[in-house]
C-alpha cells in the first residue's frame, strides 16, 4: 500500500520503518524541507530518533501535496501542532480515497477537543482510525516486541490498519472504542508527569505504585464520563500505556515529571528539551479544563496542573493528595 507517515518526529519514523517492513511503499514527510534534506543525505533522524540507520527504500518529502499521494494517511505530528498540519493537508485531502490513522496522543487546549474532533472540523467526513499503546519509538525502531490497539467506529478499517501494521515484532488489536482509546493515550501522559514527580522527590516505590494505580482509576473516571468504555481503559491504550510512560527512561513526560520533583520550572524543562515535545505538559492543562467543564473528580490531574501552570509546591501537592477525604477505593 502507499501510505505517508505525516510528520518526521521519532514516533512517526519509527512506524514507518514499521511499515517498509512490510513491503509498504512508505513517505515520511516533514514540515522543514533543510531537515529533510539531511535526513536523506545522512539517512539518520539525529533530532528525533538517534543512532537508527533509515531503509534504503523510505521515501523522504517536505511537500505535503506529493506526500498525500498515498492510500493511508498516518497522523504523528504532537496534537497541539496537529490542526495545522491538517489545515495544509486539506487542499490535497481525497475523502474518497485517503483513510486516517491517527498515532498520536492529546487534546488540543482551547477548543479540547481530541485528534478525531479536530480531522472532523477541519477535513469534514472521513474515515478515522487511532492506535494506541505501550510503545516507544527507541524500541520499536528496533524491532522490540510491541502490541498496541487499532480503534475506529468502523471496525473493518480497524482491521485494515491491523494487516498494515502487524508483524513478528509489532502486534495489534482491535476496538471500536476510539473515544476510549484516544483518552487513555492522552490522559496517561498527565499520570506519566505524576510518577515522575514521584521519582524526582525520591519518594520511593509505594507512592509511585499508589498514584499508578489511582491514575488508572482517575483515567477511567474521566473516560467513561466523555464516552469511552471502562474496559478500554484498562487495556493496552489505559493501564498498558501507562505502565510503559510512568516507568521507562525513554518517557518525556516521565522526563518532565522528574524535573518538577526536583525543583526545576516548567519553562526551564522545556527549554532544555528543544524541539522534542512532551504531549502531558499541554494535555494536563486541556484535562483539568475538560475535568471542570463536565464535574468530574480528578486529583491527580488537578495537582499535576497545578505544579506545572501555578508552580505549586510539588511536596504540597502530595500533602493535599494524601491529605484528602476518607472513601471507598471505588467510590
Amino acid at each position: 500500500m502507499k501510505i505517508a507517515i505525516l510528520s518526521d518526529g521519532g514516533w512517526g519514523t519509527a512506524l514507518a520503518m514499521v511499515l517498509v517492513d512490510n513491503g509498504n511503499d512508505v513517505t515520511l514527510w516533514g514540515p522543514f524541507p533543510d531537515y529533510i534534506e539531511e535526513m536523506k543525505r545522512t539517512r539518520t533522524n539525529s533530532r528525533f530518533l538517534k543512532n537508527v540507520r533509515l531503509p534504503a527504500n523510505l521515501k523522504l518529502e517536505s511537500d505535503i501535496a506529493k506526500a498525500a499521494q498515498a492510500d493511508y494517511l498516518v497522523l504523528a505530528s504532537p496534537v497541539q501542532f496537529m490542526r495545522g498540519v491538517l489545515t495544509q493537508l486539506k487542499p490535497h485531502f481525497d475523502p474518497t480515497r485517503h483513510r486516517l490513522i491517527d498515532v498520536a496522543k492529546g487534546i488540543e487546549c482551547e477548543t479540547l477537543l481530541r485528534v478525531s474532533g479536530i480531522c472532523a472540523e477541519i477535513l469534514g467526513k472521513c474515515r478515522y482510525c487511532v492506535m494506541s499503546g505501550p510503545s516507544h519509538a527507541e524500541e520499536v525502531s528496533r524491532a522490540t516486541p510491541t502490541a498496541v490497539v487499532a480503534a475506529s467506529a468502523d471496525i473493518t478499517l480497524a482491521e485494515e490498519v491491523q494487516k498494515l501494521f502487524m508483524n513478528n515484532y509489532f502486534r495489534v488489536y482491535t476496538s471500536n472504542d476510539y473515544t476510549g482509546v484516544e483518552l487513555g493515550g492522552a490522559l496517561k501522559n498527565v499520570m506519566a508527569i505524576a510518577a515522575g514527580i514521584v521519582d524526582g522527590m525520591k519518594l520511593g516505590d509505594n507512592p509511585k505504585a499508589a498514584m499508578m494505580t489511582r491514575g488508572v482509576a482517575e483515567i477511567s473516571r474521566l473516560g467513561v464520563a466523555l464516552g469511552g468504555e471502562a474496559q478500554t481503559f484498562f487495556g493496552l491504550s489505559g493501564i498498558g500505556d501507562l505502565i510503559v510512560t510512568c516507568c521507562s527512561g525513554h518517557s518525556r513526560n516521565r522526563y518532565v515529571g522528574e524535573q518538577l520533583g526536583r525543583g526545576i520550572k516548567t519553562d526551564e524543562i522545556t527549554r532544555s528539551m528543544g524541539m522534542v515535545v512532551a504531549e502531558g505538559i499541554k494535555t494536563s492543562l486541556s484535562a483539568w479544563q475538560l475535568a471542570q467543564k463536565i464535574g468530574i473528580e480528578a486529583p491527580i490531574v488537578e495537582q499535576v496542573y497545578a505544579i506545572i501552570y501555578e508552580n505549586k509546591d510539588p511536596a504540597a501537592a502530595v500533602a493535599e493528595l494524601m491529605g484528602r477525604e476518607a472513601k471507598s477505593e471505588f467510590e
